[in-house]
């Protein structure tokens, strides 16, 4: 073998990128199946959402009352930068279950596909791909039975952390934008969300070539968007964490809708002492109860 192929020609936070063409990632997450789980009675569940892309989601269901009953429907999208980790991961079936049991939900967390061997903004096609699969249900002859019987599309949340956060806000607008009515999305969660700055992140233009930066990306920037008014969503709670690197970008996202001529409401809720996205690599934090608490307060006192 050629040992010049080991050379690595590029060195980010998230991966590194070999002279050959291949990708090692600094991290992996550990997997999880689905299933019923024994201490809260949550039922999870594997879905293909798109057989031409493989896509995949994860239906989480809550012991319900009765087969008619029909609860707020919640999707989430996982974070990672977009490169990191998928949605069958174990921090968040164990975030989403936990969410669940709290506030009484149907919550699906939607895949898409990696970069950098899939190039953004693939990540946000495959989520809005995602959320047209999802919508399909909205009359009760989709393809999944769980969310024909169980899903309340009259209440439905958006959520999503860091990169999650950043496809959440995309599919929020699309939705405007596209003038879907199937979905009427009532709130989003926006915790710890990734949005550029204006130094140049160059592990984000090598995931996504054809961005033009922070001056003309909207993905990067949502105060550049002719669209942002048109987002779809009542309410937006917007989380940042006291000692993450990212929260400054939080700041400005909450400042930016409340700038915007968006119409609805955001609110803002910081955590004290805590770094980017502590619920899920520290889940045994005393600050973990207190932020889904905030989380729970915001889906139920949601009409």
């Amino acid at each position: 073998m050629d040992s010049s192929n080991n050379e690595v020609i590029h060195d980010f936070p998230f991966f590194k990128v070999y002279k050959d063409g291949a990708i090692e990632r600094c991290t992996t997450m550990e997997p999880a199946l689905p299933g019923l789980d024994p201490d809260t009675g949550v039922q999870s569940k594997d879905v293909v959402v798109s057989p031409e892309t493989g896509v995949k989601a994860r239906i989480f269901v809550p012991k319900i009352d009765g087969p008619h009953q029909r609860l707020p429907l919640l999707i989430h999208y996982h974070g990672g930068g977009f490169c990191l980790g998928s949605a069958l991961d174990m921090p968040f079936k164990r975030f989403l279950t936990s969410l669940v049991v709290k506030a009484n939900i149907v919550a699906i967390t939607i895949d898409y596909r990696l970069a950098p061997e899939h190039h953004l903004p693939i990540a946000h096609e495959d989520s809005w791909a995602g959320l047209e699969w999802v919508a399909s249900h909205s009359y009760g002859q989709g393809p999944e039975p769980l969310l024909n019987r169980h899903a309340d599309f009259g209440r439905v949340f958006l959520a999503g952390e860091s990169a999650g956060a950043n496809i959440a806000h995309y599919v929020a607008v699309q939705v405007g934008a596209k003038y879907m009515c199937s979905l009427n999305i009532v709130g989003t969660l926006m915790v710890h969300p990734f949005f550029g700055e204006q130094k140049l992140d160059e592990m984000y233009a090598y995931m996504c070539p054809t961005s033009a930066g922070f001056e003309k990306d909207p993905i990067l920037n949502p105060a550049l968007d002719p669209n942002l008014k048109m987002m779809r969503s009542d309410r937006v709670l917007v989380c940042v964490a006291e000692k993450d690197g990212l929260r400054n970008r939080g700041v400005y996202y909450y400042e930016t809708l409340k700038k915007s001529e968006w119409h609805g409401k955001v609110e803002f809720y910081q955590t004290l002492g805590e770094d980017h996205c502590f619920h899920m690599f520290n889940p045994k934090s005393k600050n973990v109860g207190p932020f889904l608490q905030k989380l729970v307060n915001f889906i139920k006192s949601t009409k």
